[in-house]
């Protein structure tokens, strides 16, 4: 039996095989201890019934109690389904008995643990929660893995009941961004299930979905026009799971050449995004919701599933055990459980309000690839590199479709993107100020090892970011992305707007082309600026553990960092007289201890005009 009550226990694992896992030394084993210690961990932070799981956290979300404790019971639902499903009627934890156990109270008439229902987002203001919208996607992503071991053995007024409470949720219209797919699974799920739903739009809203499609493999999170270039990880855990799962349930229903352009770009996208980990195993810092961490191997896994992916079946697992291994070697989750942060703990900063106690426990829907049978050969095959410790892959990649080059340093094991095509942010608007959005978004780069600065770093302006200050130091933030470009496979260039408290800079604009060099990245700025502003430009925040560096001499590099990583920014051109210094910080970031920024200051106050600054950014 579990224990209840006292300390956490300690994750558990199999011994290492090297032999079939090279790399990670992670078998099909390692993930079901994995699993197993997630779900059973949540077992004492449960409703009696089961219906609600609310881990320990120090906020809830923006929905509630009643919200979050669906949320954790529907989240950690998507990894005991894929436990469930890949052991094909082997239980040993009663995960399926458990969690039918917690539908059955869900739905009980009139019982103290039933889930509330959604608030139809088409009326205005909304009345009452929509955030179990998503959950209720969760429960019928879940519900279509394990089908035969959960669904299939309900008690008949148990399915009747939850499949109107699916239907009902099915039937509303959701946000114009990811979240129609949400609605769409929960459709289909009911539709292969028999369950009437009374206002079915899943084909049209799914078909919107499509019409983002950028390229790469990438699809915008919402319209141009109101969500900006909304490019983040959310393509990896719900877009692309969530798409692979509604073609999966349509079947031949689904028309032969929408099925067969989708696999494409499943396919497109398996191969772009691979990129973007790390040989470690950390994955790019970028975008909101990062608290959901291994959710980012959705995507991949999916692709690997439907035989679509670039990577062989052993290179998929070394990159996903790669991954998972990060997040479990670093305290997340393996001593108790997961937490609103990155690695282990508690990080609010870089939480959003909609998340809650339960949302990191998305993360399980990246333990996809265990619905998979132990003798499917993402678990015989034996591990292969991955693109990022490949010597026959380019060190650097282009993107040119969402404005990114993708730079892997084999020296350092860093995989840097320089953003030119990010932003979040409606056009002509200045960059996200809510929290944590800006600072994952609005910077000019981002990697495998680093995070933005949040609270005063982002206040101030100064990591990954050119900006204009004024005599009160006061610094200007990125506006959105007026345009960019990209040529080859190591030059990309975009230009902005710069805003001060959240209006444009009259007169001012920043021209910035970035071009790639070895672990060098080479920044050219063309600045316009009104009187009295001057220029001032950041390297890349790292979090250390070092003491205030002085101020270098003028015209000399500036660096930021400790023995584990070294942020330097040195000026080329224009930078005549200018001042280097290092900007310290507390715990401005996820990564622990403080944090530092290399930052250089032009020579003297301008009276506006033009100007060009280039400068050398490495990090390593």
């Amino acid at each position: 039996m579990y224990r209840t009550s006292g300390a956490p226990i300690e994750l558990q694992l199999p011994p290492e095989d090297r032999e079939s896992a090279p790399f990670t030394g992670w078998t099909r084993a390692h993930w079901e201890a994995v699993a197993d210690h997630w779900l059973l961990g949540l077992r004492p932070h449960t409703s009696p019934g089961h219906a609600a799981v609310l881990p320990p956290a120090s906020r809830l979300s923006v929905s509630g109690r009643r919200s979050d404790g669906l949320e954790g019971f529907a989240r950690s639902f998507l990894a005991a389904s894929a436990r469930i499903a890949g052991a094909r009627g082997a239980d040993p934890e009663n995960h399926a008995e458990w969690y039918a156990a917690g539908l059955a109270a869900a739905v009980e008439p009139g019982g103290p643990e039933a889930w509330a229902h959604a608030a139809d987002t088409r009326r205005a203001p909304v009345e009452g929660p929509a955030q179990p919208i998503v959950e209720a996607s969760a429960v019928a992503f879940g519900l279509a893995l394990s089908r035969e071991w959960l669904w299939d053995r309900l008690d008949e007024g148990v399915r009747q009941r939850l499949g109107a409470w699916l239907a009902h949720h099915a039937s509303l219209q959701a946000w114009d961004n990811n979240w129609l797919l949400f609605t769409a699974i929960t459709e289909a799920f009911c539709d292969s299930a028999g369950i009437p739903v009374a206002r079915p739009h899943a084909e049209a809203d799914v078909e919107r979905v499509e019409s983002w499609y950028l390229g790469d493999g990438w699809y915008n999170d919402g319209p141009l026009e109101t969500q900006g270039r909304a490019l983040d990880h959310y393509n990896s855990w719900v877009i692309h799971p969530y798409l692979w799962m509604w073609y999966r349930l349509r079947g031949d229903r689904a028309p032969a050449d929408r099925r067969a352009r989708y696999r494409e770009r499943l396919a497109a996208f398996a191969g772009s995004y691979s990129r973007l980990f790390a040989p470690d195993g950390s994955p790019l810092f970028l975008g909101r919701s990062l608290a959901y961490r291994t959710a980012v191997l959705a995507g991949p896994w999916a692709a690997a599933l439907e035989g679509v992916s670039p990577l062989a079946p052993g290179a998929t697992r070394r990159l996903a055990s790669g991954t998972m291994r990060y997040f479990t070697d670093r305290g997340a989750g393996s001593t108790g459980p997961l937490a609103l942060g990155w690695t282990t703990g508690e990080y609010l900063p870089m939480v959003q309000g909609y998340s809650g106690p339960g949302s990191p426990y998305w993360a399980g829907i990246g333990m996809l690839g265990l619905s998979a049978p132990a003798d499917h050969p993402l678990w015989t095959e034996p591990e292969q590199p991955q693109p990022s410790e490949r010597n026959d892959t380019p060190a650097t990649v282009a993107l040119p479709d969402l404005g990114w080059l993708v730079a892997t340093s084999r020296r350092h094991g860093v995989v840097r993107v320089v953003n030119h095509g990010t932003d979040h942010t409606r056009p002509g608007a200045a960059a996200p100020t809510g929290e944590g959005y800006g600072p994952v978004y609005a910077r000019l780069g981002y990697t495998t090892h680093t995070s933005p600065g949040f609270g005063q770093a982002w206040s101030d302006g100064a990591d990954g970011h050119l900006a204009l200050v004024d005599a009160w130091e006061r610094a200007t933030t990125r506006g959105a992305i007026g345009g960019f470009a990209v040529r080859g496979e190591d030059v990309a260039a975009s230009w902005h707007q710069p805003f001060i408290g959240g209006r444009a800079l009259p007169g001012a604009r920043v021209v910035t082309a970035s071009v790639l060099h070895a672990d060098a990245e080479v920044r050219c700025h063309l600045v316009d600026a009104p009187e009295g502003w001057t220029v001032r430009e950041g390297g890349t925040l790292v979090a250390t553990e070092a003491a205030e560096k002085p101020s270098l001499p003028a015209g000399g590099a500036a660096w930021a960092g400790d023995d584990r990583w070294r942020s330097v920014l040195a000026p080329l051109a224009g930078w005549s007289g200018a001042r280097a210094e290092t900007l310290p910080y507390g715990a401005v970031t996820p990564l622990g201890g403080g944090a530092e920024v290399p930052v250089l200051w032009a020579a003297g106050r301008p009276e506006g005009g033009r100007g060009v600054h280039v400068s050398v950014h490495a990090l390593g």
